[in-house]
C-alpha cells in the first residue's frame, strides 16, 4: 500500500483550501523513526500520540495524555494515519473543519522499537502493531523511557488500545502536565497563546 492510499482517509476529511494542516506532499524524512505528541484543544481537549511507521505517522488520541507513571493505564483511541510533516504542525484548525481547534507540539523526538519474539529476535514495528502489542523507547525532550501500546477487546466487543509506561518511571506521580498550562517544545507557547495569534503552522 502506497503513501497516497494510507493518507486517503486523512485527506478526505480535510479541505486544504481552509486548513493549514499539511497535505502530505513532502518526501519522507531522513533518519527516524520519529514521534510527536501534540495537545489538541478540539471538541474535547486531548493529546495525540503519533509514531512514524514507514512513510506515515500512526496516530492515537489519548484523552489523558501519556504518563511517566507505570501504574497509569491510558486509553489510546486509534485515528487515521497522518503525513510525516504533521510532526511540525502547530496552529489553529478552522472552526467547521475536521478537528477544528488549537494544536501545539508538546513533545517530539525519535523512538526505538523494542518488540522481540519468544526467541529474542526483533519484530518489525508495523507487524507488532498489527499483532496488537508494541513496545518502544522514546527519546524526546519531555518523554524519555519505555512504553507499550496494547490492543484489547472492551465490554462492548470493540477493540481499543492502552498506552502504558513499562520501564522505570515516576510511580505515584501525576505523569502529565495541565494541558492548558503546557508549553510547546517548538515555540514555548501555550494553547491560549497559539489561539490568540491564530497564525497557523510554524515551520
Amino acid at each position: 500500500m502506497g503513501t497516497d492510499d494510507r493518507l486517503r482517509t486523512y485527506r478526505g476529511k480535510r479541505d486544504f483550501r481552509r486548513t493549514r494542516e499539511p497535505s502530505g506532499a513532502a518526501a519522507r524524512t531522513a533518519g527516524g523513526p520519529r514521534f510527536v505528541v501534540q495537545i489538541h484543544d478540539a471538541r474535547r481537549l486531548h493529546f495525540d500520540v503519533r509514531l512514524q511507521v514507514g512513510d506515515v505517522l500512526k496516530s492515537w488520541s489519548v484523552p489523558r495524555g501519556p504518563s511517566a507513571d507505570p501504574g497509569d493505564r491510558r486509553l489510546a483511541v486509534p485515528t487515521e494515519d497522518h503525513p510525516l510533516e504533521y510532526e511540525y504542525f502547530e496552529g489553529v484548525i478552522p472552526r467547521g473543519e475536521y478537528g477544528g481547534g488549537t494544536v501545539i507540539v508538546w513533545d517530539r523526538g525519535t523512538y526505538e522499537p523494542l518488540t522481540h519474539d519468544r526467541a529474542g529476535r526483533p519484530v518489525d514495528f508495523a507487524r507488532s502493531l498489527a499483532d496488537g502489542h508494541a513496545t518502544f523507547r522514546l527519546y524526546g525532550a519531555k518523554l524519555r523511557g519505555e512504553y507499550a501500546l496494547t490492543r484489547f477487546r472492551g465490554r462492548d466487543g470493540e477493540y481499543a488500545w492502552l498506552l502504558v509506561r513499562t520501564g522505570p518511571g515516576r510511580s505515584g506521580g501525576h505523569g502529565t502536565p495541565d494541558p492548558r498550562r503546557a508549553r510547546s517544545v517548538r515555540t514555548g507557547r501555550t494553547l491560549a497563546q497559539v489561539a490568540a495569534a491564530d497564525d497557523g503552522p510554524v515551520h
